[in-house]
């Protein structure tokens, strides 16, 4: 069988979720590149909005509604996908649910349904789109994790457990992809400015910070900015065939210190 590479402009793509953060950032930068992008996320309509907007700018954009908790709606939202721009090259999975977890967890149920969405979903969408990959052997897959992964937070045990399982995932499917020409990859940013934790109760989010900061997980005020790990994404999928960068740690640089400067001799 001869070997198909997409040209390397025009490169058919899913981002899920997309309609805000690090997944919006994501579809805008490889939009941007080219490639021609499905917008993936449960708020269809701000998916929506911003396919237009892509779409107006000259490049090519579509979106489907697409709920990871729901293996119905992921298999509609492949078939829509493939009917839109074609098979799929390159797979960015940004969606995540993040809710905060009470110190003892009454709740069994909602720690399943955020591991189902991070983590299940996330191979239930990779699952269909895997084997046409191989098939062509060519093809991106990259996983959006979290620095959770390297240190955990404390009152967030359902998110940690998710990212932890996703990028054991990616490391997997790293090992088995090996020799097929496709590739898994992992961008692992650090505190980001989004909108997860945003609809979060305040009395639980202030306690939840406080004891991120008694963990010394807030090392400084400065977050990263989503388009930072777009940057990261775009360049882990259009590095040339023959590398694979497997892994992509993004962290925000530190405020510069305006340290006083010592005296130069006695008073």
């Amino acid at each position: 069988m001869s070997r198909h590479i997409p040209h390397p402009e025009h490169r058919p793509t899913i981002v899920t979720g997309a309609s805000a953060g690090i997944g919006l950032a994501t579809a805008r930068a490889l939009a941007g590149r080219g490639h021609p992008v499905v917008l993936g996320a449960r708020r269809v309509d701000r998916c929506r909005e911003i396919a237009l907007e892509i779409v107006a700018q000259g490049a090519e954009a579509h979106a489907f509604e697409l709920d990871l908790a729901d293996e119905r709606s992921i298999t509609s939202f492949v078939d829509q996908t493939r009917a839109a721009v074609g098979e799929i090259d390159i797979v960015v999975s940004c969606a995540g649910q993040n809710l905060p977890d009470a110190i003892i967890d009454g709740s069994p149920g909602s720690f399943a349904a955020t591991v189902g969405v991070n983590l299940v979903g996330a191979h239930q969408l990779v699952a269909h789109l895997l084997p046409g990959m191989k098939e062509r052997h060519h093809g991106d897959v990259v996983f959006v994790t979290s620095e959770v992964v390297r240190s955990p937070r404390p009152l967030n045990k359902a998110y940690v457990s998710s990212k932890w399982g996703l990028e054991g995932y990616a490391r997997t499917l790293q090992m088995e992809l090996e020799g097929t020409g496709v590739r898994a990859s992992i961008v692992q940013p650090g505190q980001t400015l989004s909108e997860m934790g945003s609809d979060w109760d305040p009395e639980a989010t202030t306690e939840i910070l406080g004891e991120w900061v008694r963990w010394g997980l807030a090392r400084h005020s400065h977050f990263l900015d989503p388009g930072a790990v777009a940057d990261a994404v775009v360049t882990a999928v259009e590095v040339p065939v023959g590398t694979h960068l497997t892994m992509i740690e993004v962290q925000p640089e530190a405020p510069v210190r305006r340290d006083r400067p010592e005296s130069g001799g006695r008073e």
